[in-house]
């Protein structure tokens, strides 16, 4: 299967392509009953797989590991994976696409910073000299044969965001990504100064962006949207209370039968359906 074309065409197609961002391999099992397609956000995979910030702890072989692990329990979703900044190096960069893609990838993001990276909607981001990340983006176009490739800037100085949206939209990648986008009024000028080549935004709860909904977003002229962290904040706070509920309750477990929570029995259901020999017998996600 051409994965990356896959993603192609639900990109080209309206209205806004939702990606949802996951963590680990249970909250993708969970997303895959209401989208299909994910984001394998560099933010989570920093913080379930580290325990650390998205910072540049990211080492490329287990992002390698854990997009394979994902390709063989989804085989039919769109995975857009996060590469950070190619993981510094270009040559690095066009290494780990050719992996990613035999892997089963659907595309990937490559960002503009330099190191120290930070978070898309952090402070204190640093940026590669324009014509050096070209070069670097332009090697990882010319590595790919069927993967979407996501040119991302993190640029924040408003002459600068725009003079590199409109020269990413000159090259061949395939979407373009300006992160951290503050208004909707930016999306606008986003929008106007890369002509035809699709937009991509990131949502992040609690980010500099706006939160829009995918009608909105459509209405703006945004393509795809990537939805970096909800199921990771979700977790949080949802493990946080069921730890505070099982202390107010001396160790006692909550009675499933009655709460409908889930127990064993759904969780294994669950995750019997990523079992590759089962794949025929899956129903298709829903698409939301």
């Amino acid at each position: 299967m051409l994965y990356g074309n896959a993603l192609r065409k639900a990109v080209s197609s309206s209205p806004t392509t939702p990606l949802i961002g996951i963590y680990d391999m249970y909250s993708a099992s969970i997303a895959a009953q209401h989208y299909n397609g994910f984001f394998v956000s560099g933010f989570g995979f920093a913080a379930s797989h580290y325990g650390l910030p998205d910072i540049g702890f990211i080492a490329w072989p287990d992002m390698v590991a854990f997009v394979e692990r994902l390709r063989l329990a989804f085989p039919e979703h769109h995975l857009l994976v996060d590469i950070d900044d190619g993981y510094v190096d270009p040559e690095v960069a066009c290494h780990v696409v050719q992996r990613l893609e035999r892997t089963g990838a659907s595309g990937v993001i490559l960002e503009d910073q330099r190191r120290p990276r930070r978070c898309g909607h952090a402070d204190g981001k640093l940026i590669l000299p324009l014509e050096e990340y070209l070069e670097k983006l332009q090697l990882v176009l010319s590595s790919r044969r069927d993967l979407v490739v996501v040119a991302r800037t993190d640029a924040t100085e408003e002459s600068e965001i725009l003079r590199r949206a409109a020269a990413l939209a000159e090259t061949d990648a395939d979407v373009v990504l300006v992160d951290g986008v503050r208004s909707v009024e930016w999306i606008r000028k986003v929008r106007k100064v890369i002509a035809d080549k699709p937009l991509l935004f990131n949502q992040i709860a609690g980010g500099k962006s706006p939160r829009l909904s995918l009608s909105e977003l459509s209405e703006l002229g945004v393509d795809v949207a990537i939805y970096s962290t909800p199921c990771l904040f979700a977790a949080h706070g949802a493990i946080d209370g069921a730890l505070s509920d099982l202390k107010t309750a001396d160790g006692r477990l909550p009675d499933t039968r009655k709460t409908g929570a889930i127990g064993v029995k759904g969780a294994t259901e669950l995750l019997e359906r990523n079992i590759s020999r089962h794949h025929g017998d899956r129903q298709p996600a829903r698409v939301g």
